[in-house]
């Protein structure tokens, strides 16, 4: 993905943080859809948390390197996995 895109969070999936875990819930859809509860872990969770439909995906690395300890290759190998599992379940979209 590119540096410069904006990502904003699907209005169809409700998220809670609980611990340093992000849990994620479609609210409308197919039967199937509502049945799925996905749990993102500490990493996708300060990712998550990041996505506010103003950040840019540059920013958001940006403010990831700058507080863990990550190099720029992992982290764009990872957040691009990431992202692509989180439009595969329609959490997230491109503005």
């Amino acid at each position: 993905m590119r540096d410069n895109i904006i990502l904003v969070k699907s209005k169809n999936i409700a998220a809670r943080v609980i611990d340093d875990e992000t849990v994620l819930m479609p609210i409308s859809g197919s039967s199937k859809d509502i049945c799925a509860i996905f749990t993102l872990n500490r990493s996708g969770s300060v990712i998550w948390s990041f996505i506010d439909g103003k950040r840019t995906l540059g920013q958001i690395k940006a403010s990831i390197l700058a507080d863990y300890s990550v190099t720029p290759k992992k982290l764009k190998k990872d957040i691009n996995q990431f992202l692509k599992d989180l439009k595969k379940i329609a959490a997230i979209k491109q503005l």
